[in-house]
């Protein structure tokens, strides 16, 4: 076993130094071939000057997928995706708490995702952001350059697709990512969105850490235990804005291909357009829009936390011919020099020892890595599962 850990560790490093150097490069070329549209005098950098392209008809082949990557979606029944009511989670009767507790710990469980709803956040707020992030994706391609960033834990960053520098078929999609905390940052344009933006991140963080707290708990843990643990006092807030615009062929493009997210847990809004797929046994969900609700999946590095008793959760964004989705992601996640590593309260069980699934790795080599190279599934994830030998 510790020969095996140790071909993990240097596996991890090797990666780390390879992935690391083409993080530089990473999200700053433009994906698209000079030659694609020649009448066109500036060189196109977002999708969005690509999808209002006169005359668009058909997508580049760069930006092509194989149809069987877009799989087979199943559809579940109306109100069978966990829904949490977060009123009853802070301020409920102990009964109601406890309640909201088992069911978080059981969405956890067996979906990895759920509806948050009740959370306090004025239907204004929600609005006014997604509002300005539309604002942000609307500016000239050449004031979206002044934030397009070089690398992975630049604060601002702005581009197209994932990671232009590894991918081989490029997505339907333009991005705004933004840390958020420990330290604040924002684009200075639009107009207002920082401080609708400061606003926002600030109440989904307490959601977040809320909803963290019951997590803990239904692992049969302190409820600050994560927090405590994982210091999310300085955990990392990313603010990430998604642009899915209409696309002539969306039976072969991909929003976001299947992928899972670094962090603990990922709170998302929409604009009233639907394009979010989750795996649920092995199956694709639909999840519609709902108003006034946040849309929650678990992160990797929870399941690393629980030695594999909670699932970070596999989706994707899918893309359409109707209308153009705008979607807001807040990944939470640890202070950057966290190691993340399976709690030791789990690697006990009634049948002795449990061994641990996971070599703990600091969160910012993880992050570095995953941004680093193109979505994959669960592929990052892997580099630091323990198989067993």
């Amino acid at each position: 076993m510790c020969e095996h850990i140790y071909i993990h560790i240097q596996i991890i490093q090797l990666s780390l130094s390879i992935s690391l150097s083409l993080s530089m490069a990473a999200e700053t070329a433009s994906p698209l071939p000079s030659n694609t549209f020649p009448s066109q005098p500036t060189k196109i950098t977002s999708i969005k000057t690509l999808a209002e392209s006169p005359g668009l008809t058909s997508i580049p082949a760069t930006y092509t997928f194989t149809p069987d990557l877009h799989g087979q979606v199943t559809s579940v029944p109306e109100g069978s995706i966990p829904v949490i009511d977060y009123s009853l989670l802070i301020s409920g009767t102990p009964g109601q708490r406890s309640e909201i507790v088992h069911e978080l710990g059981r969405a956890c469980q067996d979906w990895g995702f759920f509806m948050v709803i009740n959370h306090g956040v004025p239907q204004k707020l929600l609005s006014s952001i997604l509002d300005g992030c539309k604002g942000f994706f609307d500016l000239a391609e050449e004031e979206k350059q002044e934030f397009k960033g070089n690398n992975v834990l630049d604060p601002i960053r702005s581009g197209t697709s994932f990671n232009v520098s590894v991918e081989k078929a490029f997505y339907w999609r333009d991005f705004l990512k933004v840390f958020v905390h420990p330290v604040f940052y924002s684009p200075t344009k639009p107009a207002g969105l920082s401080e609708i933006s400061l606003e926002y991140s600030q109440r989904v963080r307490e959601i977040a850490r809320g909803l963290l707290t019951g997590i803990s708990e239904s692992l049969g843990l302190e409820g600050s235990y994560i927090d405590k643990a994982l210091n999310l006092e300085r955990g990392k807030q990313i603010f990430i804005a998604n642009l899915y615009p209409t696309c002539p062929q969306p039976e072969l493009a991909m929003g976001m291909p299947p992928h899972s997210d670094h962090g603990l847990l990922t709170l998302l809004i929409q604009n009233g357009i639907g394009g979010l797929q989750i795996q649920h046994k092995g199956k694709w969900v639909n999840v519609g829009t709902h108003s006034n609700s946040f849309l929650v999946n678990t992160g990797d590095h929870l399941e690393i936390l629980s030695n594999g008793r909670y699932k970070s959760v596999l989706h994707r964004a899918m893309v359409n011919n109707k209308g153009t989705r705008i979607s807001i992601a807040m990944a939470h996640g640890p202070s950057l020099d966290s190691v993340v590593s399976p709690a030791p309260e789990f690697l006990v069980s009634s049948k002795g020892d449990e061994p641990a699934a996971y070599i703990g790795m600091k969160y910012k080599d993880y992050l570095e890595l995953q941004q680093s190279n193109k979505l994959d599934g669960k592929s990052c994830l892997d580099r630091v599962r323990i198989s067993a030998v």
